[in-house]
């Protein structure tokens, strides 16, 4: 029989976990209070959750149509992607997280009105694909491009965090009905159903439902699901038809003997994050040391300089399988053609919050940061309303028709809705849940693993209640004061992340220097005893720097980014002269950069001034003889990638040629 838990309310429920260093903290002991992340938690839950809400419940979006037609409820045929059911299920997941943070009644009771109509199309054997319910000609996992397991595992994701969050039940019950079926049929090792996990968010799914009703068969299940990669005929099997075979979907190579990430960005990263999962839960060394190997090869081999990762729409893996989405040749990083799926960079944050909590190191968190700032929040409009399927490094107009694809996911602009949906609810609900992010539980404390202003008040592994208050103006500002405001009396420590960016940070409690080792990529541990109103200070000066690429680079050598903090910044044509091509955009090596605060601008940011040298000479010719180039000089700003194309169409560039005298 079923034992929920209701310890485990962390958005990764770790709290039992054995195998974890950091586990999280329960969602809600830490609120956004002011400043930037505070802010687009409220736009989440006042503006996107319910811009959301009209798109998904209606009949743009359709996915609660579906659902409707699948319960009897109204008539019709199935409409959008196949994985449309797990869009929905994340769009609830992140208005489970409003009503947490807003106890809002009358979010609860829509909610619950979701979920007896997803009640009600579910089958009496706990069956739930509305995708394949209203396709007659299609039987059960007869195919796996129709996307049931990853359905399944958003549903199972979304069930627990409602039921963490409400204590309410009607929607665990549905998942716990849907995971014994899949358990009847996907345990055994049958010739059909033994190849079909192959979009891998069953398995985090999986082990959530373990840890919250203690059923070890979800956890069995989702390692057999690890188990059976890379172990069958990957050519002879019917199952594969209509969609890519082979590291396209994570199955020729065993985890455990794989040494660099492969195909589909996404599908390869929801399956690291859940076996991370699992490595959590069983401790197998092997499946521990794979996933060191691919997170270090993802974010030094692979990643972009905003944390975005899946190079390129269409390639070949390193064994020349074709794949669409995701990951090629190790440093092959185009700007222009970038494809940087937003899931795709969130699943990095995924998979690193993960390895965060088995290892307990800063370098985790310092990827969490970046993709958030940057490759994350570049997927949706200031307003909140628009979306990036794709996330470019460069954006050059008239490079191709993007009118001749209505379907397409690369688009110069954000769109209001994507017909492939699945990035939009990803993002909203990874907004809504990023105070849960903030801070982790150590063996004998706390760790600030993200620094905004907030308020936390939780419960140590001891048992003691600890209360914080955190202020600051991050990440325009770098300093830093936290306030104790409730403690034990025992001694316990205070874990601050160090950023691997910066440089010459100080601490400080009560306005005294303190003699410990701040480390870029670390975490500076403070044991001590501590009382109410000690004050932690931490400085972390916001250089603005160039950064520049790995000579292997190919496509940015002699260029160069602008970093200030964890923001990566951007030239954008409205910054630019008119009719002035990004092409022509070159940056003063010698510049001196000049931070300015406009808070009336994309919601309020901090711009950096530069001197940029413009190429009047160039030419649409393939290649020109050249002597010495014209040049215009041109002060202008730059801004962070994450607020371009909000102005309008623009062209936009990340990386530029660096001309130094």
């Amino acid at each position: 029989m079923n034992q929920t838990r209701t310890e485990n309310k962390g958005i990764v429920g770790n709290a039992n976990s054995p195998h974890v260093k950091l586990r999280a903290t329960e969602f809600g002991d830490c609120q956004w209070t002011e400043g930037f992340w505070a802010d687009k938690t409220e736009r989440a839950i006042s503006v996107m959750i319910p811009y959301m809400g009209d798109v998904l419940c209606g009949d743009v979006g359709h996915a609660l149509n579906n659902f409707k037609i699948a319960a009897g409820l109204k008539e019709g045929q199935h409409q959008g992607m196949y994985w449309h059911d797990g869009d929905f299920y994340k769009f609830v997941e992140a208005k489970t997280y409003a009503y947490a943070l807003t106890k809002n009644d009358t979010l609860l009771k829509e909610l619950d009105e979701y979920i007896e109509i997803i009640a009600q199309a579910q089958e009496p054997d706990g069956y739930l694909q509305t995708q394949i319910q209203l396709r007659p000609e299609v039987d059960r996992y007869e195919n796996r491009q129709y996307h049931e397991m990853y359905n399944t595992g958003h549903l199972f994701i979304s069930a627990c965090t409602h039921y963490r969050l409400t204590g309410k039940r009607n929607f665990l019950d549905i998942a716990i009905l849907h995971a014994d079926l899949l358990y009847t049929l996907f345990y055994p090792d049958t010739k059909h159903y033994r190849r079909f996990g192959f979009n891998q968010t069953q398995i985090m799914g999986l082990v959530e439902l373990y840890r919250t009703v203690n059923d070890k068969r979800y956890l069995r299940l989702a390692q057999k699901f690890i188990d059976r990669r890379g172990t069958f005929d990957i050519v002879h099997d019917t199952t594969t038809e209509g969609y890519p075979i082979g590291d396209m979907v994570q199955e020729r190579t065993p985890l455990r003997e794989a040494t660099e990430p492969v195909g589909h960005a996404v599908l390869a990263l929801y399956y690291y994050t859940g076996a991370a999962d699992v490595y959590a839960e069983t401790g197998e060394k092997a499946l521990l040391s794979a996933l060191d190997r691919l997170w270090t090869s993802v974010t030094q081999k692979k990643m972009y300089v905003t944390g975005a990762v899946g190079q390129a729409h269409y390639g070949a893996s390193i064994n020349h399988d074709m794949i669409e989405e995701g990951f090629i040749d190790d440093y092959m990083m185009p700007n222009l053609t970038a494809y940087n799926e937003t899931c795709a960079n969130l699943c990095n944050a995924f998979f690193s919050f993960r390895m965060l909590g088995i290892h307990g190191l800063a370098k985790y968190a310092d990827i969490i940061e970046l993709v958030m700032y940057n490759s994350g929040l570049s997927g949706i409009s200031i307003e909140g309303k628009d979306y990036f399927y794709a996330n470019p490094l460069r954006m050059i107009h008239n490079t191709r028709d993007y009118d001749s694809d209505p379907n397409t996911t690369e688009t110069p602009n954000r769109e209001g809705y994507l017909h492939c949906f699945c990035c939009p609810p990803n993002l909203v609900r990874t907004i809504s849940n990023l105070s849960g992010w903030a801070y982790s539980l150590s063996e004998n404390g706390i760790a600030v693993n993200l620094y905004g202003s907030n308020e936390i008040a939780t419960t140590l592994s001891s048992g003691a209640s600890l209360k914080l208050e955190q202020k600051t103006d991050y990440p325009w500002k770098g300093s830093i004061n936290l306030t104790v405001k409730e403690c034990p009396s025992k001694p316990f420590e205070v874990a601050l992340r160090i950023p691997g960016w910066a440089t010459q940070v100080q601490i400080k409690i009560n306005d005294e220097s303190i003699d410990i080792e701040s480390k870029p990529g670390t975490y500076a541990v403070i044991q001590r005893s501590w009382a109410v109103d000690d004050i932690i200070t931490l400085d972390i000066p916001m250089t603005t720097t160039f950064v520049e690429g790995n000579p292997r680079i190919e496509e940015v050598r002699n260029q160069v980014a602008i970093k200030r903090g964890p923001l990566v910044y951007c030239i954008e044509s409205p910054d630019l002269p008119e009719d002035t091509s990004i092409l022509d955009v070159y940056i003063d090596g010698n510049t001196e950069f000049q931070e300015n605060h406009e808070e009336e601008l994309l919601g309020g940011i901090t711009t950096i001034e530069a001197d940029l040298m413009l190429r009047t000479d160039s030419s649409s010719n393939m290649y020109n003889t050249v002597a010495k180039p014209d040049w215009q000089r041109y002060r202008t700003k730059l801004v962070p990638y994450y607020a371009w194309s909000n102005r309008g169409d623009a062209e936009m560039t990340v990386f530029m040629p660096v001309v130094w005298k």
